[in-house]
């Protein structure tokens, strides 16, 4: 009776021990049937990553019940918990979707008409008309209220301030690029669910949180690295000290 028991033993512990070994999953991630390579696939319970290559597949040890975590640029953050039935199958199929495109608010400004006809001189007439009138609307009239023209217009300062403006409607604008805080940096790299559901925060809490987290010197180094994983951990670290403070 001792020996069945033994070896019932053994054989419970034996299958607890194969159970808990990890074993090599095979992937691949794709959005809208394109295969996506560089994405981050993150195993947040071994803390170990690999990225995918061009064929969007990846390889990486996995137990049952690790969760999983798929980071890439532009793309919404996907999570998922690895189930002894993906393991056997050994061929994980991921979808990510990409982020809304946010469009850019764009002003229309009504401009006058102007149709040319076949009388070249009347036309030109015209564009002069309205250049004059363009110019006169802007700053001729102050001028002339402030005394500066005495015997009327000065076509002189007239035809040099419109070969500016010309000049300056052609030339393309410099742009100046917007400098990367932190707090950009922490929402392209954790999605508004993170926010809400993995730290609790309430919507108004977060530009709130970014601040405070921002007054860290640890947030620089994480802004120097730009690592998906180290920037969820300092976040989820910072959550508790926010939390303390709020209570």
């Amino acid at each position: 009776m001792k020996v069945k028991l033994l070896i019932a033993l053994s054989l419970i512990v034996s299958q607890f021990s194969f159970s808990q070994t990890e074993k090599i999953l095979k992937g691949v991630v794709s959005s809208e049937n394109f295969l996506l390579s560089n994405v981050d696939v993150i195993n947040k319970t071994s803390q170990k990553s690999v990225k995918t290559n061009e064929n969007g597949e990846f390889i990486m040890a996995v137990k049952a019940n690790d969760s999983l975590l798929f980071y890439i640029k532009d793309f919404h953050l996907k999570r998922l918990k690895v189930s002894q039935k993906q393991i056997e199958l050994n061929n994980l199929e991921v979808e990510m979707l990409k982020n809304a495109e946010e469009l850019e608010e764009v002003l229309v400004e009504k401009k006058q008409s102007i149709k040319l006809s076949t009388d070249k001189a009347y036309e030109q007439s015209k564009l002069d008309g309205y250049a004059t009138e363009k110019f006169d609307n802007r700053e001729g009239h102050q001028a002339m209220r402030d005394g500066t023209f005495v015997n009327g217009l000065n076509f002189i300062t007239i035809g040099k301030k419109l070969l500016q403006l010309f000049s300056k409607e052609k030339e393309p604008e410099k742009e100046t690029p917007p400098e990367i805080e932190f707090a950009v940096l922490a929402k392209n790299t954790c999605d508004q669910k993170f926010y809400l559901e993995t730290l609790k925060l309430k919507p108004e809490e977060i530009n709130l949180f970014l601040q405070f987290c921002d007054l860290d010197p640890k947030s620089k180094k994480i802004m120097e690295h730009n690592n998906v994983l180290s920037m969820m951990d300092f976040l989820s670290a910072k959550n508790v000290e926010f939390q303390k403070l709020k209570n």
